[in-house]
């Protein structure tokens, strides 16, 4: 359902439209003449560019390839031509690659190849053996996650001579502690099997979090449930193949920034990772996000607003974001507690572009999904449901799951919002009659696949959000007052400043 803004009275802006007066102290900014600027055909002449890159580099623009090289020089020429200040932050990272899929075959008793997938920080190589689960396996599953298979080393029975496979369910701890536990164990590979309940029942896929040098694999519930129970009637034996890279490379954040804003200490980052997976160019998942703030980027320094900001504008393109926001981790994590003082706000757009689209808003109050953003986030809501509503279109909250280059920020108390269009998520009946497109199919069913590419966007989708995207920067840039109730603008730097003085390190 889509969000109520909150209002009192009504005004009349100078552009024509209605809007509420909010329960918090952000201005209305006219941004109509941002927006104008702010054109699909400048968005799609950046994802193009990002395409002719990906065609040129093996088909993808992943962190730790030339095809990620090529991206950001071309970001870095763009922004420098703009007049910004662009600086690249580099950094050493864990490459990941598969090389081919992965292979789960079953030997004995019954000979048949099983659909798996490979863990990203997954070992490589092929192990053959008997297949021995661990001993808390729970089938059926109980209503709610309760498996902590692999979880501990005495889950594990002593394997026997030779190469063995643990059989591994989900639940309770992460992949990577059951992979290390099985390691330490004695065992040459893992298969780990979704936990069974709705929600936990298609085929797994995950990360590690780090390098691993065991082959690891997921499977469906269904597919670990009838091996475990073929095990509890004999032996079985299966084959694991894996073709994986893991090895450091280096990649880089490229950080552009405008002319010092009026509020001095006041910097608003505006960020969309710049790179793709492995498997494909990555033009949608998020050449879409980057292409939009670059041309956010271009026309706000073209329209000359660089020079008459209340606060910095920091564009932030990022890289590893794929790998586990490992850029924006970088990031944040390089910063000092005073430097994260001066980040006044974080906007985040990540797919914006997405075929089967839905115009989510990150739920910054968390009225309608499980957690709210740190205070000033439900004020960045409203800016975006606020703009959609004077424009008669819906909008749907999105949760701040983690799952993007706002996560960091968050962590660490500092106020954020953005845009997404959807990805591998299925399209509902009632978003499908308000918002059109295809119910029962995926908002972007070329997530994460070499078929995203320039073919898979909606241009109606980039011109919507790309709006929106426009008209919060401008918002929170031009914007005299503050983010909180009471329309202050300093509430974390005064927070860190009185923290500092008693002692208290701030998280990081």
């Amino acid at each position: 359902m889509r969000k109520i803004a909150l209002a009192a009275t009504s005004i009349v802006l100078s552009v024509g439209l209605f809007w509420p007066t909010q329960a918090f102290a952000i201005d209305n900014v006219n941004t109509k003449k941002l927006r104008k600027a702010v054109t699909v055909s400048g968005i799609l002449q950046h994802e193009r560019a990002f395409q002719r890159i990906a065609n040129n580099n093996d088909g993808t623009r992943a962190s730790g390839t030339p095809g990620y090289t090529a991206s950001a020089n071309y970001v870095v020429k763009k922004l420098r031509k703009a007049g910004y200040k662009v600086k690249r932050q580099t950094f050493t990272f864990p490459f990941f690659d598969e090389l081919a899929p992965a292979e789960l075959s079953e030997l004995t008793p019954n000979a048949r190849d099983i659909e798996s997938a490979t863990f990203t920080y997954s070992g490589s190589g092929t192990v053959e053996g008997p297949v021995i689960p661990t001993n808390d396996i729970v089938i059926p599953p109980t209503a709610a996650s309760s498996s902590t298979s692999g979880c501990e080393a005495s889950d594990f029975p002593a394997p026997p001579s030779g190469d063995a496979i643990a059989l591994i369910q989900r639940g309770t701890c992460t992949f990577e502690d059951k992979v290390t536990n099985a390691r330490a164990a004695g065992y040459e590979a893992v298969i780990i099997f979704n936990e069974g309940q709705p929600g936990r029942q298609e085929l797994l896929e995950g990360t590690l979090g780090t390098p691993q040098s065991t082959p690891a694999i997921g499977i469906s519930f269904a597919d670990g449930q009838t091996l475990y129970e073929e095990t509890q009637d004999g032996p079985v034996t299966a084959r694991v193949v894996t073709s994986t890279v893991n090895e450091d490379r280096e990649t880089q954040n490229i950080i552009a920034d405008s002319p010092n804003g009026k509020i001095k200490g006041q910097t608003i980052v505006v960020g969309a990772h710049l790179d793709s997976v492995t498997a494909g160019p990555g033009i949608n998942d998020n050449g879409s996000g980057s292409s939009t703030i670059l041309e956010i980027a271009e026309q706000l320094a073209a329209l000359k607003y660089t020079k008459k900001l209340q606060r910095q504008v920091r564009f932030a393109f990022w890289g590893a974001e794929e790998l586990n926001l490992l850029g924006s981790q970088y990031y944040v994590d390089s910063l000092t507690d005073a430097q994260r003082a001066k980040i006044y706000a974080n906007l985040n757009f990540d797919m914006l572009g997405s075929p089967n689209y839905v115009r989510f808003v990150y739920d910054g109050d968390g009225s309608d999904t499980p957690d709210a953003g740190p205070p000033g986030s439900d004020a960045i809501e409203d800016i975006f449901t606020n703009y959609f509503d004077s424009k008669g279109l819906a909008s749907e909250p999105t949760a701040f799951d983690g799952r993007s280059d706002y996560g960091p920020f968050i962590a660490v108390g500092i106020p954020a919002g953005g845009l997404f269009s959807g990805a591998e998520g299925i399209k509902t009946a009632e978003e499908a009659a308000t918002y059109g497109g295809t119910a029962g199919v995926a908002y972007d069913k070329c997530y994460h696949q070499a078929c995203d590419t320039i073919n898979n966007l909606n241009s109606k989708a980039l011109s919507e959000l790309g709006d929106a995207a426009a008209h919060a920067t401008l918002t929170l840039a031009l914007s005299k007052t503050g983010l909180y109730p009471d329309g202050s603008r300093h509430a974390q730097a005064k927070v860190t400043s009185k923290a500092a003085k008693k002692g208290f390190k701030l998280a990081s």
